[in-house]
């Protein structure tokens, strides 16, 4: 049986992968429901109804923390053929960057 400190370093670890699982889950959920919304606002057609990470980085916070920023990426099509590439980026929940079907922009930046 492990002894007591190897049983607490492993129980914060798994609460630690918790944690970060849990705020990955939480991004991309946000990062989908924006997407989904900018489609529909921009009368564009929202494929494979999800969004894909793209990338994850530590940008400092309005506040000076420190806090995880988020890039996902979406695809839609304004003719049912032709596809094209959409980005968000979140920082937390907040949206700071929104590159998609140009009608949409303006309701985006409105989340």
């Amino acid at each position: 049986m492990p002894d007591f400190p190897v049983l607490i370093a492993l129980m914060l670890a798994g609460a630690a992968g918790y944690a970060w699982w849990n705020a990955s889950r939480a991004a991309a959920e946000r990062a989908t429901q924006l997407g989904r919304d900018a489609c529909r606002a921009a009368g564009v057609i929202w494929l494979d109804q999800s969004v894909h990470a793209a990338g994850l980085r530590l940008r400092r916070r309005r506040d000076g923390r420190l806090g995880w920023e988020r890039s996902f990426r979406f695809e839609y099509s304004e003719d049912g053929e032709q596809r094209h590439v959409g980005r968000l980026v979140l920082h937390g929940e907040e949206l700071v960057q929104f590159t998609g079907p140009a009608r949409a922009a303006q309701v985006v930046a409105l989340h």
